[in-house]
């Protein structure tokens, strides 16, 4: 039973890994919204915060993801992989527009394995909302692509 009045956040992930046109495959997964990201909300609302979570990170490190990350373990900071602004929407899971969403595919010009993914308010550095590694690892080759789809759904 979802209370009015209450709120949470919850992170859902798609990553859809494509060898040129050919989808790969498709996991769903959730993931891990951060003490720093719920600090980061909260000032949102009031205005005490700037900058909203519009990046998309991914990262080679399968440490589990903790509610006290603060950043990626191993964030891929360099080439075709490297932190990306994502098209922002938002969409209805259970109330009109309680969902934010962020989209962008990556394409790989080198080989890459990928463990982690974030979401983040700035080009580097920053604040992350969440985190997530509960996936099996994504083995990319060159020319492959990695669409990332990240909603976060606010209850």
């Amino acid at each position: 039973m979802l209370l009015k009045g209450v709120l949470s956040l919850r992170g859902r992930l798609i990553l859809r890994h494509y060898r040129g046109q050919v989808l790969l495959e498709e996991i769903k997964v959730s993931n891990t919204i951060t003490n720093m990201g719920i600090d980061q909300v909260a000032g949102l609302i009031n205005g005490a915060r700037a900058g909203a979570f519009t990046r998309i990170a991914l990262g080679t490190s399968g440490t589990q993801a903790a509610a006290t990350d603060i950043a990626l373990k191993a964030e891929i900071s360099g080439g075709s992989l490297a932190r990306a602004s994502a098209t922002a929407s938002q969409i209805t899971t259970d109330t009109t527009n309680d969902t934010a969403k962020l989209l962008h595919t990556f394409s790989a010009t080198a080989n890459y394995t990928v463990k982690e993914v974030a979401v983040a308010n700035s080009a580097s550095g920053g604040r992350i909302l969440g985190r997530t590694t509960n996936f099996t690892a994504r083995a990319l080759a060159n020319g492959d692509s990695l669409q990332v789809s990240y909603s976060i759904d606010i209850d």
